[in-house]
């Protein structure tokens, strides 16, 4: 056993010591000590902000779903492993051992067993000496902490999710963490109205003036999928109130509401907003593995338009650009990808990719590579033959000509609301003219989704939705899509396009990021006409 013991870590030293293999171009230390100090300033005095990792999740009996950071944890720390905790202090904080700090990270404690199992952990040395913070901690000195949180005028935390694990073999998981901080923060005493009433009091009380009108008409849009808030009178009339100064006079209001609640000093709304805010408008640091992630996600579009057969099945092909993803490096997928031909097109978020044989369909390829963190999200629609059909290129050429639109409308100042106004208007004269529509106002779902979203650390990544700045990455993606059965010619039936890129706001324009991939009927018939790498690429049929 000691011959065992001394092998293991000898190897551990050298695997610690030696030439490393692993990435090492994820965002630096600094770039997330910077975030920290750009939010800390933004605490008012005598605050405290509290930020918990992601759960890990379980897939089945006992194996887990691969570990993924929870992105506002991962954009503040750098941290990318689970059960830790942040705790930001707006001033100097000194503890009954006399160590001043302004922010401590508590993480998992080195184990020598669980390390040989699952991987290196950290431990609060490597935390200090690989991520750049000056005091760490083990997870168990967060429970054993004597950090008297109800002494603070104000502390800041996000909305607890409700898929903590509870596990009997690790009491410093993170469901025991967030059970102590429940504890001794007071957290139950105030838990009179619902999370969400509660989240948008909040919200109400600490969104800057220029933005309240966006969120009264944000909320009322939101009212039917969270019925809890229709029954809380101020958030209805703050919903339906006209006019800016009507809606201060609600802010006041709710500022005075949330004051007078003496035992409640946990805010769930100020994390959330300003992370937000800071995430919107991308750093260099972002930007280059941003565009990375991008890229490969083109190049895996590419080398499919050039591989696809009528004879492949939607997996198949789903494999082809995940392969490309690995290939290059990308560690993931930034979400779960969507390979839909015909009919399947038509389902949104298609995840199954199980038609065995994709035809002379048109496939839908909505795919997104992540590249350190970073998730890109590209749509290609091709014709798994190689060459459009008429009516399909009617179809096609429509939602182009409304991606084109919207994209050139990404400009700095311009509303972001803009690109998509653009291409309804465009889609809905065009789906007219070709006599699917009755007028250009008929109601209808041929174009369900909006065009524009924020990616980042997330596929979907948090925003505020007002105006476009420089150096936001926003897609663009337009689509159509016309299901088996729809009341129009059937010639049109089963067609399901879409056309999504990533487009980067600067000074001299919008710049397309994932042009790299063919976007018009041209250009991919022709890229769908060279010659792949993987046509030799032939395995035993397993059915012999």
């Amino acid at each position: 056993m000691k011959i065992f013991k001394f092998l293991f870590v000898t190897l551990l030293f050298l695997s610690e010591n030696g030439v490393s293999q692993i990435q090492t171009d994820f965002l630096p230390s600094e770039f997330h000590k910077t975030r920290r100090a750009i939010l800390r300033a933004k605490m008012p005095k005598n605050s405290v902000a509290v930020v918990f990792s992601n759960p890990i999740r379980n897939r089945a009996n006992d194996v887990n779903y691969v570990f993924h950071q929870d992105p506002n944890f991962y954009y503040l720390t750098g941290y990318r492993a689970p059960n830790a905790v942040l705790v930001l202090f707006s001033e100097n904080y000194t503890d009954t051992k006399g160590i001043t700090y302004n922010e401590i990270l508590y993480v998992q404690k080195r184990n020598v067993n669980a390390e040989m199992w699952n991987g290196k952990r950290l431990g609060g040395a490597g935390v200090i000496s690989e991520l750049g913070f000056v005091v760490a901690a083990n997870t168990e000195d967060f429970i054993k902490t004597d950090i008297n949180f109800k002494s603070f005028d104000v502390v800041f935390v996000t909305k607890f999710k409700d898929d903590y694990g509870n596990s009997s073999a690790n009491k410093t998981a993170l469901y025991d963490l967030v059970v102590h901080f429940k504890n001794v923060s007071g957290f139950h005493e105030i838990k009179s109205l619902s999370e969400d009433v509660n989240d948008v009091h909040q919200m109400i009380a600490n969104i800057p003036d220029i933005h309240l009108m966006e969120l009264s008409r944000k909320i009322n849009q939101d009212l039917p999928n969270f019925p809890g808030l229709k029954e809380d009178p101020f958030i209805l009339d703050f919903a339906n109130a006209k006019s800016a100064n009507v809606l201060k006079d609600f802010k006041q209001k709710m500022i005075l509401k949330l004051n007078s609640k003496k035992n409640n000093n946990l805010n769930f709304s100020f994390l959330t907003s300003n992370l937000t805010t800071m995430r919107e408008v991308k750093t260099p640091e972002e930007l280059k593995l941003l565009k990375m992630a991008i890229r490969i996600s083109a190049i895996g579009q590419i080398e499919v338009m050039k591989a696809m057969q009528p004879h492949m099945s939607e997996r198949q092909l789903q494999g082809i650009h995940e392969f490309v993803y690995k290939k290059y490096g990308a560690e993931y997928e930034g979400y779960p990808s969507i390979v839909g031909s015909g009919n399947n097109g038509c389902i949104l978020h298609y995840v199954e990719n199980n038609k065995t044989k994709v035809g002379d369909d048109l496939v839908l390829m909505d795919l997104g590579a992540e590249y350190r963190g970073f998730t890109a999200d590209v749509t290609r629609t091709i014709p798994a033959n190689g060459k459009f059909t008429n009516s399909q290129k009617e179809i096609y050429n429509l939602v182009y000509k409304a991606q084109e639109a919207g994209i050139a409308l990404y400009t700095i100042g311009t509303n972001m609301r803009a690109p998509n106004e653009a291409a309804i208007k465009i889609i809905n004269n065009g789906l007219f003219e070709l006599g699917i529509l009755s007028s250009v106002n008929e109601k209808h779902t041929y174009f369900p989704h909006g065009t524009s979203h924020h990616i980042g650390l997330d596929v979907h990544d948090p925003g505020n939705y007002n105006n476009f700045e420089e150096n936001m990455i926003v897609t663009m993606e337009p689509g159509i899509y016309i299901p088996e059965g729809s009341s129009c010619d059937e010639k049109y039936w089963g067609i399901a396009i879409r056309i999504e890129d990533d487009i980067l706001v600067t000074k001299n324009g919008p710049v397309n990021l994932s042009s790299e991939a063919p976007r018009t009927i041209k250009e991919i018939e022709k890229m769908m006409a060279k010659k792949s790498v993987l046509d030799d690429f032939v395995l035993p049929d397993l059915n012999k």
